[in-house]
């Protein structure tokens, strides 16, 4: 089995790859903890790259959420925990790959660190794809919460690294968030110590230059790739009127996407009436957007 690089010395641009192991019943391979960048100063940030077997497959680029401050690459969706087969897996064995990433997290670095670590992974991917076994020219970034955020500025941002974007009940608009928080609101954007504010490094009321920055919605154009937004209507944490305005904004720009609004659902999906449904409308959009995906 390859030894891995000791920390400090790992160089993922040529630094042998993890061996792989096989996932059950012949669906593919996991590779585990590659080390996809090394920022000077800080931990080596790692993915979790599974692959179906057959041909290179086209990747789901997943980010994870947890407000920025917490979270796993392994964990999918946490109310989604029991699946059995799991997220990954099922994503596997409908054809795609799946790079699950880490990102350093608001107590390590502040914004915009944390884009730049998921812009890494989508390089590291490109770079490496030869080796890895996929095909990184198409490519969909997929996230959820915080990771979704992420997910978006990615589309947002760097058009040509995505062909679509799936963003489930992420922040939007750091700007209009806490405006638009619902009366039974258990987190607020305009806490002093908010998630938001620690993602930042300030409060968003003494930062806004930072906070329109740090805001997805600030970069929507004509050239955008095409989004698949789902959020909860009951969303306590992100209000689904932060998933309204995204794609206001993206259907005026032009840009592709298509809003489902899950009524009676909160954060994480708790409290949706069918989460398989959910899950199998962002699976199609993805299969759509890859084109020739199996």
């Amino acid at each position: 089995m390859t030894t891995p690089a000791p920390p400090g010395l790992v160089r993922p641009d040529t630094d042998p790859l993890p061996d792989p192991v096989a996932l059950d019943g012949g669906l593919g391979h996991l590779r585990r903890a590659v080390a996809y960048s090394a920022p000077p100063g800080f931990r080596p940030l790692e993915l979790d790259l599974y692959t179906p077997a057959g041909p290179p497959a086209p990747v789901i680029l997943f980010v994870h959420g947890g407000g920025w401050r917490m979270g796993t690459r392994e964990v999918f969706v946490p109310t989604l925990r029991d699946w059995r087969p799991g997220p990954f897996h099922r994503l596997v064995a409908a054809g795609f790959a799946v790079a699950s990433i880490d990102y350093r997290l608001s107590a390590e670095a502040v914004f915009p660190t944390q884009l730049d670590d998921v812009r890494a992974a989508a390089g590291f991917l490109r770079a490496r794809a030869d080796e890895l076994g996929v095909d990184a020219t198409r490519v969909v970034a997929w996230g959820e919460s915080a990771g979704a955020h992420l997910a978006a500025l990615l589309g947002l941002t760097d058009s040509a690294a995505v062909a679509g974007v799936v963003d489930w009940y992420g922040p939007a608009d750091l700007t209009t968030l806490a405006a638009q928080a619902l009366p039974t609101a258990i987190a607020r954007s305009d806490a002093p110590d908010s998630r938001e504010s620690q993602l930042i490094g300030a409060p968003l009321a003494e930062a806004a230059e930072s906070t329109r920055r740090a805001s997805p919605i600030a970069y929507v154009h004509p050239g955008a790739p095409p989004f698949h937004i789902a959020h909860g209507d009951a969303d306590r944490f992100v209000p689904a009127a932060q998933s309204r305005q995204l794609a206001a904004a993206l259907r005026d720009a032009g840009a592709v996407v298509e809003l489902t609004e899950v009524p009676g659902a909160d954060h994480l999906w708790m409290g949706a009436p069918d989460p398989e449904a959910i899950f199998a409308a962002a699976v199609d959009f993805v299969r759509r957007v890859t084109r020739g995906a199996p």
